[in-house]
């Protein structure tokens, strides 16, 4: 993903047991769900910089889910989705489009959607009678499950980004298992939103899986703009346990304040003759969010090891001989032990270390990112209102749940009869403060 420079990935077949989110390194985070049989199995894979953007997920079963994202006011629907293949029960691919169907309808009309799954169907070449939904480049002739594909486009207004495009039909095969090349994996949009579509093709020679393609689509959302919240710069504080640099920011300090042993009256500018300090001393960090660091095991030579296995996948696909179908074999192979290696050995060095102050630190702060990577909202920054649209705007927001607690606290409820015989007490009751709310919002953060 890093390498195709691809933001959002679905991904279909995982076989993982459960429903999760988890980094997977690199700056990227993975959103799955599968059964406990270890079949079928989806998923969404999201580039760092859109995981704070996630509003909902939806686990429907092991073939279908979505993730809503909130994009600089824009609502984006992403829909992986894996369909029963050819030799399955007509009972079980019907459930499979009751289940999309909902999805889909679930979801406003005014929102965008990205649908992209293996339907292991073939809508086929050309598209006479279906102009609306589909282009004239499928692949080869259309089967009962493509006609399913096409039947839905239909139905939810949707359009079959893939036969859009005029490529090589090497660029539009999605599936190669000995002889057989064929068109299975698809990616679907609202027809309303396809001026928004540059490309869609199939990338070659890409090892994600052994026999389906990776299927790309460009897409470039008409957002308004929004000003950027400034990035907030901080001094590296922690670097005062390093005895070197306490020492040195000391000395300096000691200069700032003129050599004087008792400190001036003005403690503004004292302070901030120790902020400018600590600053010059010390250093400022970026004021970014750091990358996950969860391939903290990953060396130079496995990432040889797996260029190496690239470039004889793709030899292999170029050109079948059986020579080079077992140099792509052993240097797979090896590339699974080198990993392997690689894993034990780093967290050998974590185990050694955790007799020391610092190794417990760093159990503590592993510990709490995987926690934190395991939420699939890392932060509530939209509300709905009452009629189930989602509030963007910071004014919106704060409108409605004004709206919210007036309607929640003056509604008028039924009370129980005063007892009698009991005096009521009465005493001054100061108004709240600003700053008692702020204290109190604050402890419950801890």
């Amino acid at each position: 993903m890093e390498r195709r420079k691809v933001d959002i990935l679905c991904v279909q077949e995982t076989r993982w047991k459960g429903s999760k989110a988890r980094s997977i390194g690199a700056g990227f985070k993975l959103f799955y769900y599968g059964a406990d049989s270890k079949r079928n199995g989806v998923g969404v894979v999201l580039k760092e910089e859109f995981v704070r953007n996630v509003l909902e997920v939806k686990r429907v079963s092991d073939r279908v889910m979505s993730l809503k994202l909130e994009i600089e006011g824009v609502m984006l629907n992403v829909v992986s989705g894996y369909a029963p293949q050819v030799g399955c029960e007509l009972e079980e691919k019907e459930r499979f489009w009751s289940e999309l169907d909902e999805v889909m309808e679930s979801i406003p009309t005014g929102e965008r959607v990205v649908i992209g799954a293996d339907f292991n169907g073939h809508v086929g070449e050309g598209n006479t009678g279906d102009e609306e939904v589909m282009g004239k480049f499928g692949v080869k002739e259309r089967n009962l499950e493509g006609q399913m594909v096409v039947d839905f486009a239909k139905r939810m207004d949707m359009a079959v980004l893939n036969t859009y495009f005029q490529k090589r039909e090497e660029h539009r095969v999605t599936y190669k298992s000995g002889g057989r090349r064929t068109q299975v994996d698809y990616i679907l949009c609202r027809r309303g939103n396809l001026k928004e579509i540059s490309d869609c093709k199939v990338v070659v020679g890409e090892t994600v899986a052994r026999q389906h393609r990776m299927v790309v689509c460009r897409m470039t959302l008409l957002v308004c703009k929004t000003k950027r919240s400034k990035i907030e710069k901080k001094t590296k504080w922690w670097k005062l346990k390093k005895e070197e640099c306490c020492e040195e920011f000391k000395q300096k300090l000691w200069q700032a304040l003129g050599g004087q042993v008792v400190l001036p009256d003005d403690w503004e500018t004292t302070a901030e003759v120790i902020r400018e300090t600590g600053r010059k001393v010390l250093g400022v960090s970026s004021g970014r969010r750091k990358e996950d660091k969860e391939t903290w095991w990953w060396k130079e030579e496995v990432q040889d090891s797996i260029q190496r296995k690239r470039l004889a996948k793709k030899k292999w696909d170029m050109d079948r001989t059986e020579e080079n179908r077992q140099e792509y074999k052993e240097l797979r192979c090896r590339v699974k032990r080198e990993v392997s290696k690689a894993k034990q050995k780093a967290y050998d060095e974590l185990y050694t270390r955790l007799d020391t102050r610092e190794g417990q630190k760093d159990l503590y702060r592993l510990a709490r990112q995987r926690d934190r990577d395991g939420k699939d909202v890392q932060q509530v920054r939209v509300i709905k209102d009452r009629d189930g649209s989602v509030l963007t705007s910071e004014e919106s927001v704060q409108r409605r749940w004004k709206e919210y607690f007036e309607e929640l606290m003056n509604e008028e409820n039924e009370r129980e009869k005063r007892v009698e015989g009991v005096n009521s007490v009465e005493q001054k009751v100061d108004k709240i403060r600003k700053d008692e709310v702020r204290k109190a919002l604050k402890r419950m953060k801890r």
